[in-house]
């Protein structure tokens, strides 16, 4: 009986970690998505973009939760002369959260 109590003990922690996982790619591709539209919004194309993208995945680091990438996109596009809103830029996080669980399904990574 012990065995089998090992067994979905060792399966609930294999799933726990995949669904960890899972969450960090999915993170990841939304801000990395998030990253490119603000790229875009500022005018920032080609090689200068997937470097402001990944700028955008590495602030996520800084604090647990959306608040400092939300601080980063919003004050590089105040440093710009940009006035979009922190509200339109969640907005945006959110609407990407979606296309990115999409994406990490489909590629299955």
């Amino acid at each position: 009986m012990s065995d089998a109590f090992k067994d979905r003990e060792k399966a609930a922690e294999a799933k726990w970690a995949h669904d960890e996982e899972t969450r960090f790619k999915v993170n990841a591709r939304r801000n990395k998505l998030l990253g490119l539209w603000a790229a875009g919004e500022m005018g920032v194309t080609g090689p200068a973009a997937d470097e402001y993208a990944k700028e955008v995945v590495k602030a996520d680091f800084e604090e647990e939760g959306t608040e400092d990438v939300v601080r980063k996109v919003l004050k590089d596009f105040q440093a710009k002369g940009m006035t979009l809103s922190d509200h339109a830029i969640r907005k945006r996080l959110e609407e990407l959260q979606a296309v990115a669980v999409e994406q990490i399904v489909k590629d299955g990574k």
